[in-house]
């Protein structure tokens, strides 16, 4: 058990390498989907191996075993965690739990301030243009959701550009890109480690949203086009959101919540550039070879996480049969 444990505790050590394989390697819906999920999966076995660590320890005090009914000699023998571990362990496992269910509030409100600031936005179709002259273009998750497009830029693209950010921008509505952000940020949460999954799904739903702009318009060097005027009209004007920031509605010029910039934990150049790039490439492929390792990782991590909890199972019911 113990060696099971450790080795679930071990697995989001891998976070960043997969982050860069699969981002770089595995088509971008594909990728964000077994990101986002690697990122859950990883984040959740590792705070139940704590958890287990916690409950092997506790199921040894006295008291513990009388109210379960457990036999002390049979716990005694079992294959456990060094005791030692458990305060460490407890700490970890409190801490991840709080941060979690401070950051689930959080975007639980940020998600209701999302749909009423949807209704209140004048018009009552999914298009919605400000007069603000500073180049801004973002999406407001919300039923139904709304895409918001500033005049400042409009007026920095022509007519082909225009079409390529709004398919852009409806594909984050229709695929409903928050979620994932959502999902793989609150496993980061819980788990800092799987930080990097977290950040490269941020640039998969992007990707994701790019290719389904190339396919909406038929030309890929019109999207690559389009991202990069954009990107520089945004970059010089930096207009300040509130409720469209909160949500993850990212710009072209890749910026994170709350119009922060974040460090790209890929290798290589900024992600405007590498959107660019691989829109000026051929279309990606599947990724097959990439995305069966990535599920191979995943799947033993899974089955050590489910191994050792199914052995603290089975010690727990032989000792409470025994007592018998």
């Amino acid at each position: 058990m113990q060696v099971l444990i450790l080795l679930t505790l071990l697995f989001p050590l891998l976070s960043a390498p997969m982050a860069r394989t699969v981002a770089r390697r595995v088509e971008p819906r594909r990728a964000t989907w077994l990101l986002t999920a690697a990122a859950l999966l990883l984040a959740g076995t590792s705070c139940g191996a704590l958890g287990l660590i916690v409950l092997a320890e506790l199921v040894r005090i006295p008291a513990f075993a009388r109210f379960g009914h457990l036999s002390l000699d049979v716990i005694a023998a079992g294959q456990f965690p060094s005791p030692w571990t458990a305060a460490p362990a407890g700490v970890l496992f409190g801490a991840a739990v709080f941060a979690t269910g401070a950051f689930a509030l959080r975007r639980a409100r940020a998600l209701g301030d999302a749909r009423r600031h949807a209704r209140e936005l004048p018009g009552v179709g999914e298009l919605v243009v400000t007069g603000d002259v500073a180049a801004d273009a973002y999406t407001v998750p919300g039923r139904p959701g709304r895409i918001v497009v500033s005049t400042g830029m409009l007026d920095v693209l022509d007519e082909g550009g225009r079409s390529a950010l709004l398919a852009h921008e409806r594909a984050h509505l229709a695929s409903r890109h928050h979620w994932f952000t959502a999902g793989a940020r609150l496993a980061a949460a819980a788990n800092p480690l799987v930080r990097p999954l977290a950040t490269a799904v941020e640039y998969g739903v992007e990707r994701w949203a790019d290719e389904a702009a190339a396919a909406a318009v038929g030309d890929r060097r019109l999207v690559a086009q389009a991202i990069a005027r954009a990107a520089v009209a945004a970059k010089a004007t930096r207009p300040h959101r509130s409720v469209g920031a909160v949500l993850g509605a990212v710009l072209p010029e890749g910026r994170g919540w709350g119009g922060r910039h974040k460090q790209d934990t890929l290798a290589g150049a900024g992600p405007v550039p590498r959107r660019v790039a691989a829109l000026l490439a051929p279309a990606p492929r599947a990724g097959l070879p990439a995305t069966a390792l990535c599920l191979f990782v995943l799947g033993i991590a899974a089955l050590c996480a489910l191994q050792a909890a199914d052995h603290l199972q089975d010690v727990l019911e032989f000792a409470r049969v025994k007592l018998r």
